[in-house]
């Protein structure tokens, strides 16, 4: 069956590695592309309709209409095309461009005013990575090598806000892509059997994710939804000011370490002049705004060692994972000097 918004399609996914891949790792070869951070976009073009559709097939066409306008305009005829809606903003060093994560979350909204005045004052882009049908033809059952040369014959007239993402077979250029193309905003590089076809749902791909470590202190804990252990334990660094700050959680605790982490932190909890726990609770957004986001507040002593990918402003972009306790630091020694600032690099340079 040919893909169509009727029919969406489940996007193929990628499988995590600790290194860009070498070619012959893979039979057929690889293709290496940077690994863009927004929002998977199914387009499905049939004949001037256009609808935009989610990783979970969720429709979102109505929150891009500025999208919707320029593929329009710009693809004739029938074709379903996977790739990357994304957000260019200038950076904030005044270098150039940069993705914004924090505007392109807010481009969904429930007002139409709202999404009409989002489109004019932060208008998105799509990056076009596959062709999955045009015209008649399906084509998931066909090498990625023969989908991305049609692919680039489709996207030779584009012109922003679509662009057709880049790809090479050089290893080494791929693996100073991964550092490269942080500075924009990019979260690493995706590597593509190049005589696969396209399995919906599968992970099949294989992505390289940039991870560091970092020091930081427990300042409170969210209970598991099933009441029983830590759900979530959030964490802050020490500003210049000397002021602690939340920065992010770890989760993904097993159900047996959910309940060794009551143990061990109950010495830590805060408790009022009646033994009660003392309680806190983390800013709402629109995304946690039906949610409960009371936490447990810990004595702000205990230092963890975490892994992340990257930063967003001055919280982890993504939730941290569990490392290790560090009893040999100070809590006041995790401040926002210890992290990693990537390089500045021009996001209008890798789109042009």
């Amino acid at each position: 069956m040919i893909p169509s918004a009727a029919s969406p399609v489940s996007p193929m996914l990628a499988k995590a590695v600790d290194r860009v891949p070498d070619q012959d790792s893979v039979e057929g070869g690889l293709a290496y592309e940077p690994k863009w951070d927004g929002f998977r976009g199914i387009v499905y073009v049939d004949d001037g309709r256009v609808e935009l559709g989610s990783r979970g097939s969720k429709m979102l066409t109505r929150y891009f209409p500025e999208l919707v306008e320029a593929i329009g305009a710009q693809v004739s005829g029938s074709c379903v095309l996977d790739g990357e809606i994304i957000l260019r903003r200038p950076s904030a060093s005044g270098q150039g461009e940069r993705l914004d994560w924090e505007a392109l979350s807010a481009r969904i909204h429930p007002a139409a005013s709202r999404v009409a005045k989002l489109a004019s004052e932060t208008p998105a882009s799509f990056v076009a990575f596959d062709l999955l049908a045009v015209d008649e033809l399906d084509l998931t059952g066909v090498a990625f090598s023969e989908r991305r040369a049609a692919l680039v014959d489709l996207a030779a007239a584009f012109e922003a806000p679509l662009h057709l993402g880049q790809t090479t077979d050089d290893v080494d250029l791929a693996r100073s892509w991964l550092t490269e193309f942080e500075g924009a905003g990019l979260d690493g590089v995706v590597a593509k059997p190049l005589a696969a076809r396209y399995e919906q749902g599968k992970r099949r791909m294989l992505k390289v994710k940039h991870h560091r470590t970092a020091d930081v202190v427990a300042v409170g804990y969210r209970v598991h939804a099933s009441g029983q252990g830590v759900g979530s334990l959030l964490v802050g660094l020490h500003g210049d000011d000397g002021m602690l700050r939340n920065v992010g959680g770890i989760s993904a605790f097993t159900a047996k370490r959910r309940l060794e982490l009551i143990d061990e932190l109950a010495d830590l909890v805060v408790r009022d002049e009646s033994g009660q726990p003392v309680s806190g609770e983390t800013e709402r957004s629109r995304f946690s705004s039906s949610r409960d986001t009371s936490f447990v507040a810990l004595e702000p002593t205990r230092v963890v060692e975490v892994r992340y990918d990257q930063m967003e402003g001055d919280r982890f972009r993504h939730t941290v994972q569990f490392e290790r306790w560090r009893p040999d630091r100070e809590a006041t020694s995790c401040t926002f000097d210890q992290l990693e600032i990537p390089a500045a690099y021009d996001l209008g340079r890798l789109l042009a």
